[in-house]
């Protein structure tokens, strides 16, 4: 049986975007409750090579800004969003920097960023459109056409550097996808002190010769972490998650949406709980989902890709057929999603689909049996919260994939009545 209380982990989303911010600072930013996942590490090792000084006072962590490069290749582990927002940052400088990873990041697509940096005065070139990047700035202001079709990475990247470069900016930009990152960005930006104009997602008008003020910042708690923790409420019994922000930009507070629509009990008390340091007294509250009669469910997911592995175990509950859209989202993130969602949670007894951009998915019985998350953070913990509904165990291979964005969900899923065996 689930049941029990817990806090949400900090966003990293949040702090990757905190982290550049403050680098681009002249002074010391105070970071409380900050992410250390392996994406959120990556962003702090990265601006400490691109200059910062970072250190921990008690459970805060400081960063005095500054970027003065002290290494000429920047490795950016497996996080898509240091491969692709550091670039343009590192482009303020005139050193000629090299933007890398491990892993899957050498499969991501890079070669959209090469025309619209090369507009802005930087030297940029990929390995046939993909890692590494090899960049040479100084970044100047102009006018660039920026594709968001594939990833807003990108252009979060340029949205926080284009502020410091001499001259003004315009970006045009087609087919943006998950605009709800893109105002994490914009949020983040004007909460440092920074000025951009949003013309309906299609024109930035940026001024140049901006600064970054430095400041204390709260990291709120990760709407996509506890996505996961919610559903399992839902399919399992009751779990209460502190430490969201019910009016955030984070485009996964969706999941809501979703939960309710299923006919799954959603409650909200805004006191702080039991979820101690990590909630913020002001704006934080407490979510309650527990279980009932499920039902099948129709959701868009385009935005919120990142939804989808924990809306397929909720599906897999649901009495009837549930559709999910937005599958075309799914093709660059740590595996093929889409792809691996299928095969593996087939091999547990789940009836899913693949209908051009929808997922569709029938209640299904699951079973016991193996489950590579092909080393997908994101798959490795749907796997655990299908467990939940599992007639047997289900063995998860390198379960420690999960630490690229929750490194303690092993440790919350125990305190929620999860078994684990290690």
């Amino acid at each position: 049986m689930i049941s029990g209380t817990v806090a949400a982990p900090p966003s990293k989303s949040f702090m990757q975007r905190v982290v550049a911010a403050a680098l681009l600072s002249a002074g010391i930013t105070e970071i409380i409750n900050p992410s250390f996942c392996d994406d959120s590490l990556a962003s702090l090792r990265i601006a400490q090579d691109l200059g910062a000084k970072i250190w921990k006072e008690g459970d805060r962590l400081k960063i005095k800004g500054g970027i003065k490069p002290v290494k000429r290749e920047l490795n950016c582990g497996e996080s898509g969003l240091c491969l692709r927002m550091f670039p343009a940052l590192a482009s303020l400088t005139p050193q000629e920097i090299i933007l890398t990873g491990s892993g899957t990041l050498l499969r991501r697509p890079v070669g959209m960023m090469e025309k619209p940096l090369q507009t802005l005065g930087v030297q940029c070139e990929s390995q046939a459109g993909y890692p590494p990047l090899r960049l040479k700035g100084p970044l100047r202001g102009g006018k660039a056409m920026v594709d968001g079709s594939t990833t807003s990475q990108f252009l979060t990247g340029l949205l926080l550097a284009l502020p410091c470069a001499k001259g003004d900016s315009v970006l045009e930009v087609e087919s943006l996808k998950s605009k709800a990152y893109i105002d994490i960005t914009l949020k983040v930006s004007s909460d440092f002190g920074i000025s951009i104009v949003n013309e309906n997602y299609r024109r930035f008008y940026i001024r140049g010769e901006q600064k970054f003020q430095a400041r204390e910042y709260r990291i709120e708690g990760d709407w996509s972490a506890a996505a996961f923790l919610l559903v399992a409420g839902a399919v399992g019994g009751s779990v209460t998650v502190g430490g969201l922000d019910l009016d955030s930009c984070q485009g996964d507070r969706k999941i809501l949406e979703a939960l309710e629509a299923c006919g799954a009990y959603v409650s909200i008390d805004s006191s702080p709980g039991e979820a101690g340091d990590r909630e913020d007294k002001e704006n934080s509250k407490r979510i309650k989902v527990e279980n009932s009669a499920l039902k099948a469910f129709t959701f868009d997911a385009t935005d919120c890709p990142d939804l989808f592995p924990p809306l397929a175990v909720l599906a897999c509950a649901c009495e009837g057929l549930t559709r999910i859209k937005g599958v075309s989202r799914l093709s660059h993130k740590e595996s093929h999603r889409a792809k691996v969602l299928s095969e593996e949670f087939s091999k547990l007894g789940a009836d899913i689909s693949i209908n051009g951009d929808w997922m569709e998915i029938r209640r299904s019985h699951l079973s016991s049996g193996i489950v590579d998350p092909h080393h997908d953070h994101r798959m490795a913990i749907a796997a655990a919260v299908a467990g939940i509904i599992a007639d047997g165990k289900i063995l998860i291979k390198d379960p420690a994939c999960v630490s690229k964005s929750y490194p303690n969900f092993f440790d919350d899923f125990r305190k929620i009545g999860g078994k684990v065996d290690e």
